[in-house]
């Protein structure tokens, strides 16, 4: 059984940082690529950022140069560092992971709540 575990959220005030963590298990980790998304009130998801098994990593254009991922295959385990927070960052951010042949992200994790108050 495939889960996925965000952590890591809270409340920041405006330039703040947060780490978020996402933990998997039930899968071979390295073969999955993993993205953060994230989802405010009354707005469409939306990717953040992500990184392939390769490690290759993409952003939205809102996320560079404040946003990084990274992944520990050892651990299983995909951070998303945020710096320079600001309130429009304030959503449920959501790690999801997608074998790297498919197209879909299949397996969720339950969210975790970002709050930045200006």
């Amino acid at each position: 059984q495939v889960q996925l575990v965000e952590s890591g959220g809270g409340l920041v005030q405006a330039g703040g940082s947060l780490r978020l963590s996402c933990a998997a298990s039930g899968l071979t980790f390295s073969n999955y690529a993993i993205g953060w998304f994230r989802q405010a009130p009354g707005k469409e998801r939306e990717m953040v950022a992500s990184t392939r098994s390769g490690g290759s990593t993409y952003y939205r254009d809102s996320a560079k140069g404040r946003f990084t991922i990274s992944r520990d295959n050892a651990k299983n385990t995909v951070y998303l560092q945020m710096n320079s927070l600001k309130p429009e960052d304030t959503a449920v951010y959501y790690c999801a992971a997608r074998d790297k042949w498919s197209t879909r992200y299949d397996y969720w994790g339950q969210g975790t709540q970002v709050t930045v108050s200006s």
